[in-house]
């Protein structure tokens, strides 16, 4: 045989031979790839353990270009609650502390609210009575509280009083008592390319002038609760002025309406941490093609933050909770996953 020809074979035997192993080798690689990372941990206040790699899993598995789950960069949407999920909820909603605190500032101009319900209540810090009120008595003190301004002036208004105002149990601004934990992944899933959204039954204005700078998510990726405006023609300037009527509330089954009114994409990643967020889990993660992800985050840790979950009135965690071992959902146990709560810690 021609030397040239016989290198030729040699050449073509070991060529083969290195793919064969190649092929026995891919699935050892892929698997070692998904769960080992290289470089800083990208989530290093999450402890070792089942939920920090669930998420590590799920990101590796949709980012592996020629992989099975492989999903285009266009289609990676992440929701996320804001109350419970990215920042405190006990022992009310930051959104109701701000409420009240609105009512008192503005009370010595409304004398007639020391004998009216549910405004009564509010001054004499009457909770039981505030509670009896209802959902009427929230709805008035929104109207007042909420409405009547332009959109420029009420973001004043809130971005004082989160500067000013102070959680009475840790006595630290609210945008303070954001969870460390949760900013990690964040900015880990942003750093594969996923686009980060809020979707939140708190109200849309009151979250969007400070989201940006505290979770990195633009006001524009935030999804929320609304009340009515009109645009007017104000001293020469167009203004939105805000309204005492409800405009949609971004809660339970609402979620998923507006994710898709404001989206236009299904979510592949959803978190959340009460039964408000349940149908947003279920958008995102049933009936669906692809590699999907639930995450529910369970508030166990009574000496760092709070535990509550099935008789909390705030964060009720209960049929999300069941549904979250049908479904396979992530829950995380804050007091035994996360090595820290908050970023000052």
């Amino acid at each position: 045989m021609n030397p040239i020809n016989r290198f030729a074979n040699l050449d073509r035997r070991v060529l083969l031979s290195s793919v064969a192993l190649l092929s026995l080798l891919t699935p050892l690689l892929r698997s070692t790839s998904a769960s080992a990372q290289t470089g800083p941990d990208p989530l290093p206040s999450w402890n070792e353990g089942a939920s920090k790699t669930s998420i590590l899993n799920f990101v590796a598995r949709v980012t592996t270009q020629g992989g099975p789950d492989f999903v285009s960069v266009d289609q990676r949407i992440a929701t996320f609650d804001n109350d419970g999920t990215l920042w405190i909820e006990q022992p009310m909603y930051v959104q109701l502390a701000f409420i009240l605190d609105r009512v008192k500032a503005l009370a010595p101009m409304h004398p007639e609210w020391k004998t009216k319900q549910p405004f009564a209540a509010v001054l004499n810090n009457d909770f039981k009575a505030l509670a009896a009120s209802g959902e009427k008595g929230l709805v008035e003190l929104v109207a007042v509280t909420h409405a009547g301004m332009t959109t420029a002036e009420f973001e004043k208004i809130t971005t004082d009083w989160l500067a000013t105002a102070r959680d009475h149990r840790f006595k630290r601004p609210y945008t303070e008592l954001v969870y460390q934990p949760m900013l990690e992944l964040l900015a880990y899933l942003r750093a594969n390319e996923f686009k980060t959204f809020i979707a939140s039954g708190g109200g849309i204005e009151f979250m969007r002038p400070w989201t940006e700078r505290i979770y990195g998510v633009p006001p524009e990726q935030v999804i929320g609760s609304s009340i009515k405006t009109r645009f007017e023609m104000k001293d020469g300037a167009p203004t939105l002025f805000r309204l005492p009527d409800i405009n949609f509330i971004d809660d339970k089954s609402g979620k998923p309406i507006g994710i898709n009114e404001h989206i236009g994409r299904r979510p592949i990643a959803a978190f959340g941490n009460s039964d408000g967020d349940l149908e947003m889990l279920q958008w995102a993660t049933l009936g669906a093609s692809g590699a999907r992800f639930g995450l529910i985050v369970h508030h166990t840790d009574a000496e760092r933050e709070y535990a509550y979950d099935r008789q909390s009135h705030f964060g009720k965690l209960d049929v999300a909770l069941d549904a979250a071992a049908v479904n396979r959902w992530t829950v995380v146990d804050m007091k035994k996953d996360w090595k820290r709560i908050f970023p000052f810690e």
